[in-house]
């Protein structure tokens, strides 16, 4: 599990075909010392095991399934990414929920630059929005956010100068595309109630004769 507060960026050292999937190659710098194969570490929010480890370079397979939830195929030599190692039980709770498992992506719609703080829009579908509330948590390529506002295609959230400095939003530019991850305890709460409710009966031409049609 880990808590969406990212510890440092990293660098994509090589991104390469590998036996139906890629295999990411990322300059971990002195936190590769504190990491062993077989480690789970965050990758812009993607849970990702270390497979290879060779000096301050550590090497992670992607999924076709991987590739076909997040952007991670989208990144490329000399990319900057997020890490988080996965907590510790005895570690700070800070953040939320994050999982690692990406629910899908969003494209990035607007910055608007407010000082040192920044709006930032994310247009993305109704299967995201619908698991997400206002002033609830979403994971953004890992990052810890709050859902500000939200409307039928977008959400939108208020990211303070710590986060620009110390993440990839530092540096995002419109119409880049992110992964996002909605929170866990959202997504649990609506498929109980959907289980537990009564669902409205299915229109068919019976019951359009029944109300007069």
């Amino acid at each position: 599990m880990f808590t969406g507060l990212i510890e440092t960026l990293c660098t994509v050292k090589s991104i390469r075909p590998s036996a139906g999937g890629l295999a990411l190659t990322i300059d971990l710098a002195t936190l590769a010392k504190q990491c062993e194969i077989g480690d789970s570490i965050a990758v812009n929010g993607a849970c990702l095991t270390v497979a290879g480890l060779s000096g301050k370079l550590a090497t992670f397979e992607l999924s076709g399934e991987t590739l076909r939830k997040s952007a991670l195929g989208r990144l490329r030599p000399a990319s900057r990414v997020n890490i988080e190692r996965a907590m510790k039980a005895t570690d700070r709770f800070g953040g939320h929920i994050v999982q690692g498992h990406i629910d899908g992506t969003a494209t990035i719609g607007t910055i608007k630059r407010l000082g040192r703080f920044a709006d930032i829009k994310f247009m993305t579908g109704a299967r995201l929005l619908g698991q997400m509330i206002i002033k609830g948590c979403v994971a953004v390529d890992g990052i810890s956010l709050t859902v500000a506002e939200m409307d039928e295609s977008s959400f939108s959230a208020a990211v303070v100068p710590q986060t620009l400095q110390n993440t990839t939003l530092g540096t995002a530019r419109v119409g880049d595309v992110v992964n996002i991850e909605t929170d866990i305890i959202v997504k649990a709460v609506k498929k109980e109630l959907k289980r537990i409710l009564p669902q409205e009966p299915a229109l068919t031409a019976e019951k359009l004769q029944e109300l007069g049609f």
